[in-house]
Order: C-alpha cells, then sequence, then structure tokens
C-alpha cells in the first residue's frame, strides 16, 4: 500500500486530503478547497461605488505596469486596504493534487461538506473518470454550500465582468511584483512556489455534472467497488452528515478516521467501534493545530497521566467524557452573553460562521437568552440557500444525535427554529438587497449569515454598516487571520469576539482510542506521532508528512478463498509422500465478489479418478531408473552436457530408444513410440508428488 498526504489542512474549514493505493486501486480521501488566501482581495464595494480609473490603474491586480515605480515600491509601504488585490478572486485548491493524473483515480471519499466545495474543480476535468461516494447529507449540504459560493461570487463577476485572458492581470509576474510581501505569502506561500493551486470560479454547470458523479450511502451501509473493495461510512461526529470510512479488501482492511468528536449535540455521536480494523490512516490534525506550543517543544513526546489503559471500562469512559460538551455549551452561552449585552446597549450582532451544527444550537440560545432578559429584537437568516437549508435540517433525523432524536418522538420540534418563524421571530431572507428584507429591516438585531472569510456575501455589507458602532459585535471563528480579514473594513469601533469550537479528536484521547481500536498498523501524521508516546503499544506506527510518499507492507502472507460447499464435499485427497500433508486438486469458477476470493463449482462433473496432471518437484534419477527396470524398461545415466549439475539425463535403449531429461524446473520425455511414452510417465508419476 502506498499513502501520500497532499494537504494537512488548517482548520475546520480546510479539511486534509490523501490519495493512497490498496489493492491495485487509487483513492482520494476529501477535495477541499483553501478559503485561506481569499482575504487578500478587496470586498465588493457597498452599493458598488465606482472606483476611478487612476485607482485602478495604480493597484495590484489592474492596469499596466510602470518600470519608472518600480524603486519607489521596493520601499514597501505597510499592509493596508490600498494593499489588497481589488479583481475578481480565484480560489485555491490543493496544489499537490495537480501533480496526480485525475484519469487514474478510481474512488474519491468525502468525508464532510466543507470536504466535497472544491471537488468540481476535480469533476470538470476531461480524463476524470472516478467513483465519488459521499453520505447523504453530506453530498445534499456540500451542495447547497457550492451554490450559495456561486451566487455570493456572482457579485464580483458582476462588478468587474468577465476576464477576456485566461490569466488575470492580478497574477502576472510584473503585478505580483508590486504585491505586499504579506500577501505573497498567504497567496504563494514563504517560498512563493505554490502558483498552481490557483482556480477560477466553478459554475452552476459544474455543480450539477459534479452532483451526477456523487453515489450517496447511508451509515453502515456497504458499497462495493469493482468487487474488490466493500466501502463503509460511519459517524464521526463532526458535523451532520461527516463521517469516517472502513475499506474491505482481499489483503488489507483499513480504517480513515477523519476529524471527529465524540459526543456531539446536533450530529450522531462517533461511531468509533466500528472502526476497529488491522490498519488505521488517522487524519485528524486538529489536537497538532492547537497544540503549537508543543511542536515547538523538541524535548519529547508528551506525558500521557493515563494509569488504567488496559482496563476496558475505563477507556470507554474517558473517551465519552461529557467534559468535551460542557465546555462547548459554556463557550456558546458565553457567546450568547455578549451578544445580548450588544444588543442591550443598542447594538447588533453578526455571526458568519458556515457550521451547520453550530449555527443552529446558537439559534436556540440566543433566542432564549433574548426571552430571558425580554429582548425583543429580529433574528435575520440571509442566505442565497437558508430557505432550502432549514427545510432539510427538519428532514433529517437519522443524521442527528438522540438527544434531537427524542424530541422527534416526543412531537416536538428537532430545532427551535421551527417555533421561531412560527413567532415571527426569526426571517430568512436570500440576499441583503432583498425587497421584502429592507421592509422588514429592524435594528437592533441579530443576524446570521455567510461567509466566513469576510470577503464574500451578506457578511460584506453588513459590516460596513456596523464596524464604526461600538456597541455592535462581531463573532467570529478561530483559523481566521482576523488582522488581514478586517483590514478593509479598519478603523473598527466594533467588538469582535473570536473563539474556537471543537473541530476534532483531543490529544489526550488519541492513544486511549487507539488502544480501544487494537490496530496493527496505525498511520499518523508526523508532528502528532512525536506528542503522544505509543512505543509501549503493539501496534506499528508509520509517520508520514505533507507530499510524501509512505509504503506500508502488507499484513497478509496469502489470500483467503472462499470454497462453495459442494465442491468442497466432492474432494478427492490424496497424501504427499514428503510431509504429513494432504492435498486435493480444485477445479471450479474463480470469483472476486464484496472483497472476497470465492471459488464455485463448474457445471461440468470432473471425473475424481482422472490421471493427476500437475506434479511438483524432481525426481530422484536412481529411483526412477529402478521403477524403469522393474517395468522392463532398460536405461542408463548419462552425464549432461550441460554447465548446470541441476540437470540429469537418463537414455532408453530398450525396448526403444528414448531419452529422459529432467531440468530444473521441468521433466522432458523424448520418445517416437506413444506406448513406451505413456509407461515412462507412469513411472514418472509415481516418483513425483501430484494431484
Amino acid at each position: 500500500m502506498e499513502f501520500t498526504c497532499l494537504s494537512r489542512g488548517g482548520c475546520f474549514y480546510f479539511p486534509p486530503c490523501h490519495m493512497f493505493e490498496v489493492c491495485g486501486f487509487r483513492i482520494q480521501f476529501d477535495c477541499p478547497m483553501d478559503f485561506s488566501a481569499l482575504p487578500i482581495f478587496s470586498p465588493v464595494p457597498l452599493d458598488f461605488y465606482v472606483i476611478s480609473d487612476e485607482e485602478l490603474s495604480t493597484h495590484p491586480g489592474n492596469g499596466s505596469f510602470n518600470l519608472e515605480n518600480v524603486s519607489e515600491e521596493k520601499i514597501e509601504k505597510p499592509l493596508d486596504v490600498g494593499s489588497l488585490i481589488k479583481a475578481e478572486p480565484w480560489y485555491k485548491i490543493i496544489n499537490n493534487l495537480r501533480l496526480w493524473n485525475p484519469s487514474f483515480t478510481d474512488i474519491v471519499l468525502i468525508s464532510s461538506p466543507m470536504g466535497m466545495l472544491g471537488l468540481p474543480f476535480l469533476t470538470r476535468e476531461k480524463d476524470f473518470s472516478a467513483k465519488i461516494y459521499a453520505t447523504e447529507a453530506t453530498a445534499r449540504l456540500g451542495k447547497m454550500m457550492m451554490d450559495d459560493l456561486i451566487a455570493m461570487h456572482m457579485e464580483f463577476k458582476q462588478f468587474y465582468g468577465s476576464e477576456d485572458d485566461a490569466t488575470p492581470q492580478w497574477m502576472k509576474q510584473e503585478e505580483l511584483e508590486l504585491l505586499h510581501h504579506a500577501l505573497k505569502e498567504v497567496a504563494f506561500g514563504q517560498d512563493e512556489a505554490d502558483l498552481g493551486g490557483w482556480m477560477p470560479m466553478y459554475c452552476a454547470a459544474d455543480v450539477k455534472d459534479c452532483m451526477k458523479k456523487v453515489e450517496t450511502v447511508r451509515y453502515g451501509e456497504e458499497a462495493c467497488y469493482n468487487g474488490a473493495l466493500v466501502i463503509k461510512a460511519l459517524s464521526s461526529g463532526l458535523e451532520i452528515g461527516a463521517c469516517n470510512w472502513t475499506i474491505n479488501g482481499p489483503k488489507r482492511n483499513i480504517a480513515y478516521i477523519s476529524s471527529s468528536i465524540f459526543s456531539s449535540s446536533n450530529a450522531m455521536n462517533f461511531d468509533y467501534l466500528a472502526l476497529q480494523e488491522e490498519t488505521i490512516i488517522y487524519s485528524d490534525f486538529s489536537s497538532v493545530e492547537s497544540m503549537n506550543d508543543i511542536l515547538n517543544d523538541t524535548s519529547g513526546p508528551l506525558t500521557d497521566n493515563l494509569t488504567a489503559l488496559s482496563n476496558e471500562e475505563t477507556l470507554a469512559n474517558l473517551l465519552s467524557d461529557p467534559a468535551e460538551s460542557v465546555g462547548e455549551s459554556e463557550k456558546l452561552s458565553f457567546i450568547c452573553s455578549c451578544a445580548v449585552q450588544s444588543v442591550e446597549s443598542g447594538g447588533s450582532v453578526l455571526i458568519p460562521i458556515n457550521r451547520l451544527g453550530v449555527t443552529l444550537q446558537l439559534l436556540e440560545q440566543i433566542s432564549a437568552s433574548l426571552d430571558y432578559s425580554n429582548l425583543k429584537v429580529p433574528i435575520y437568516l440571509i442566505s442565497s440557500v437558508a430557505e432550502e437549508l432549514l427545510a432539510f435540517a427538519n428532514v433529517i433525523p437519522e443524521w442527528l444525535s438522540k438527544q434531537r432524536q427524542q424530541k422527534l418522538f416526543s412531537g416536538e420540534p428537532m430545532f427551535a427554529f421551527v417555533d421561531l418563524l412560527k413567532e415571527k421571530r426569526l426571517h430568512v431572507f436570500p440576499a441583503v438587497h432583498s425587497p421584502n428584507l429592507l421592509i422588514n429591516w429592524q435594528e437592533p438585531c441579530v443576524v446570521f449569515c455567510p461567509h466566513w472569510s469576510l470577503r464574500l456575501g451578506p457578511v460584506v455589507h453588513l459590516l460596513r454598516r456596523w464596524c464604526g458602532d461600538p456597541s455592535s459585535l462581531l463573532v467570529l471563528e478561530k483559523g481566521l487571520d482576523a488582522e488581514l480579514a478586517l483590514l478593509p473594513f479598519r478603523p473598527m469601533s466594533m467588538k469582535v469576539l473570536q473563539c474556537a469550537f471543537l473541530s476534532g479528536i483531543k490529544l489526550d484521547k488519541v492513544r486511549p482510542l487507539l488502544k480501544v481500536l487494537q490496530p496493527k498498523v496505525v498511520m499518523l501524521p508526523e508532528n502528532l506521532s512525536r506528542l503522544i508516546n505509543t512505543n509501549t503499544e503493539s501496534f506499528t506506527v508509520f509517520s508520514y508528512s505533507e507530499g510524501e510518499t509512505l509504503r506500508v507492507p502488507n499484513l497478509k502472507d496469502s489470500l483467503e478463498l472462499e470454497i462453495a460447499p459442494d465442491l468442497a464435499m466432492s474432494f478427492c485427497w490424496r497424501k504427499l509422500q514428503q510431509g504429513n500433508i494432504d492435498i486435493a486438486r480444485l477445479k471450479g469458477e474463480l470469483s472476486l465478489n464484496c472483497g472476497k476470493f470465492k471459488l464455485l463449482a463448474e457445471n461440468a462433473h470432473v471425473a475424481t479418478d482422472q490421471r493427476p496432471l500437475i506434479h511438483w518437484g524432481q525426481p530422484d534419477l536412481k529411483k526412477l531408473l529402478n521403477v524403469l527396470s522393474k517395468m522392463g524398461i532398460e536405461g542408463s545415466l548419462q552425464q549432461s552436457d550441460a554447465e548446470s549439475s541441476n540437470v540429469g539425463v537418463i537414455r532408453i535403449h530398450d525396448p526403444t530408444e528414448a531419452v529422459i531429461e529432467i531440468q530444473e524446473s521441468r521433466t522432458i520425455i523424448s520418445v517416437a513410440d506413444k506406448k513406451l511414452s505413456a509407461r515412462i510417465f507412469d513411472a514418472v508419476d509415481s516418483v513425483l508428488d501430484g494431484v
């Protein structure tokens, strides 16, 4: 098996991407889009005010290159809003993915909605023909996110128009020279070598064509690929529809662990017990990303304070510790208290968080907090797919946590937004310029909208409106470069609250999880394997790093074969001359189905007394000569002309002439008389094992 980490990702919105080959098939895990470089572009101005020709011509990304100004630009000015690129954005995909021929990929497995946002870039390649698997919920949510992204990007197209050139002006070498070094580092990496990952935005037709190639599965449902691999999705608890994968093949059983949460308030809990396979690919980088201070410490691995790891009950209690859920609830309560304070002081609250689960929880808790404080303010949800999103959230009980399902069974709405809509406290609109929104608009208010990058969609217009209000509040998620993202809205009087929500398995639970799963081989990120002590465990650890191919040996030396009962009952056993072994000859139809080899009986009956036709080993020359003599066939040993001592010759001179040449891998009988040939064959058969 060969495994390559194409990208370790960066946060919840940019999951890792891997490629590996097993049983002759190439499988890709996830195809995300990297939004980390999107803030280098300037957002579309409010009300589409006209940028002067002079401003366009002197700004990176537009106009011509003036050689006279090069020396001045070398003395770099501080980074400000004028440094941003004023052009239609391109989007970054994983640069390492472009090094792989898409026609050679057989399967793409999608673990979360964020992991499929870059999929249309891949599926629109003319040579792409892979089978794509995703859970039903992930496929539906991913499509809505892609449709919303296209709708938000349309503002840039309407403002800047279409590019005539295949390469945008801002990407040309002379324009890059004028770009601020901080923006170049974000866009192209520290060595400015990451130039190949930029792509123009896909269109609605690309998304439609992409979704035709996606095969949806439910949790625990087996999907068989080409008869050789059995693929199964299992809940990861990270988000509604997010999953881990198991892949069972003839020579290897693999579990792929993406970012997971043991106990979720919305999504079905992490089904980790179903991941007990011999090989585990561990791809949750969240614990590494949250411990940068430890990564810089080269003193040694992190010490585990676990004294009873051999006790199964202790392990189960440790993994299901409710402290994580309590911590997340306290975090949401703090956000709600800050929101109430802002509303009480006359300000509004803006929440551009693109996590469906977190958004639904905040809707519930903020509305309850406003009720408790007796504050009657409207809550707005502004998105081109808002209505579709809420409608979908009402019909997915099989993807939700037990707490949400119990509400359904007791006759209560699974989410509070149902009552909020009925009471007209929650208002849903497709865009900030919707006529009904302008009629309904009231301040102060609470607004949920995309996009977390602060460059696309309603958040840009609302930030421009409230950035100077010290009473208003902006809630951001960590993982975003807030300084760069907020640059177009400076000076900022608005309060900013940046939160880190749980995005994966915590570091202290990695080793207990692996001990519960009891694999034989574990593939861990290089930094993570240094942080945890696995030297005392029974499994073998292979460490991987981004951009390097790792080769993992097969654990099985042979394959398992299922034999049909009717065929097994017809075996004619023969005891070998050497060793206490019985052997039988098989004849049937070999098939590969659901990752297992099976031998089925043929329709034609095979006679059990048929002469053995398959032999192995070299005949003993003296023993063979003695058997021939007893059969009345006289011959003598002859020295071979061949240099190899493994070749022997018996020359027959009575009743007729014949030659028996015994080589290392075969025995050749040369004789004109067919009857004598058959007798010699019987003699050779008697001194060899065969079936």
